[in-house]
């Protein structure tokens, strides 16, 4: 699809190892001007490791949100923005979970929030599962990890108790294409 909109200019704003913020000075199709923030970010993966009818989750601490928060694994590498999806799947699932799994399926890509940002998450369903030691990062550190029957992990959507987006977001896409 070509974009209907005309970048007048282009500035970057903030930048860290992990986003970039890029502000765009736009031309609507019907002729107005605008301005866009976008939020660059390297595409992540969103693993759901499934075995005897369980799923894994990590619970970690979330700054931004002042909360501990249940999710599935994921991540992104900043040091190799351009990895293939597939191997960073096997390596988030390994460093958060010590999880290493002998079937991994693509299930799909989701958006992060197009509205303001470019970032892709690709989803895996992790099956057939080997239980190893984590390699958490220094920010994981007070992660856990820990196993829920399909129905526990379904009423932690529905109490509230589950309010990570991407998890959600994962668990329908797999739901949905019934590879849970």
């Amino acid at each position: 699809m070509t974009n209907p909109y005309t970048t007048l200019s282009s500035r970057i704003a903030y930048q860290n190892r992990w986003t970039r913020i890029r502000e765009d000075r736009i031309r609507r199709p019907d002729g107005s001007d605008g301005l866009y923030g976008v939020v660059e970010r390297s595409d992540f993966a969103v693993i759901a490791p499934w075995q005897d009818g369980r799923l894994t989750l990590v619970q970690q601490y979330r700054y931004p949100v002042n909360a501990r928060v249940w999710e599935f694994p994921m991540g992104m590498w900043e040091q190799a923005p351009d990895i293939d999806p597939m191997r960073l799947a096997v390596g988030e699932l390994r460093e958060e979970t010590g999880l290493t799994a002998k079937t991994m399926i693509h299930a799909g890509e989701i958006f992060q929030g197009p509205g303001y940002c470019n970032q892709r998450g690709h989803i895996f369903l992790a099956t057939d599962l080997t239980q190893g030691e984590p390699d958490r990062e220094a920010t994981e550190q007070d992660m856990v990890c820990r196993s829920f029957a399909l129905a526990e992990f379904e009423a932690m959507i529905g109490d509230g108790t589950l309010r990570e987006a991407m998890t959600i977001a994962a668990f329908g896409l797999l739901r949905i294409k019934r590879l849970l």
